[in-house]
């Protein structure tokens, strides 16, 4: 787990670094026409487009994530094992709104789970 917070450290950083190097160059473009034509380039844009989806992707997955760690560790224990007569029976008690959100966040955190191998859109 400690390689794990650290790789997070890590990854945090860069990705404030890639922000404040982003932003230097939307600062600049407008006075530098070259800049401007450089950062239209398809592979500029193509590669700004991957970091969006991933970040959203890792965003959702996340948000998940801690919903189900801090709501109901029972529940994201079930989604692992994925025995979803167990997943039932731990909804049984729930509300309506509750269960139909939950059903829908258990699919959305299996398929970033299934898919975790998938590359970014």
């Amino acid at each position: 787990m400690d390689d794990l917070h650290a790789r997070m450290m890590r990854v945090t950083e860069d990705l404030r670094v890639i922000q404040r190097e982003l932003n230097c160059a939307a600062m600049q473009a407008p006075s530098d026409p070259e800049l401007m034509e450089a950062l239209s380039t398809l592979p500029e844009t193509e590669a700004i487009q991957t970091l969006c989806k991933s970040l959203d992707q890792m965003r959702h997955f996340l948000w998940f994530y801690t919903q189900v760690m801090n709501n109901d560790p029972e529940l994201g224990d079930k989604l692992r094992q994925g025995d979803s007569s167990n997943l039932e029976a731990a909804k049984a008690d729930a509300s309506f709104l509750e269960r139909l959100t939950r059903s829908d966040e258990a699919l959305l955190l299996r398929h970033l789970v299934e898919s975790k191998e998938r590359k970014p859109n």
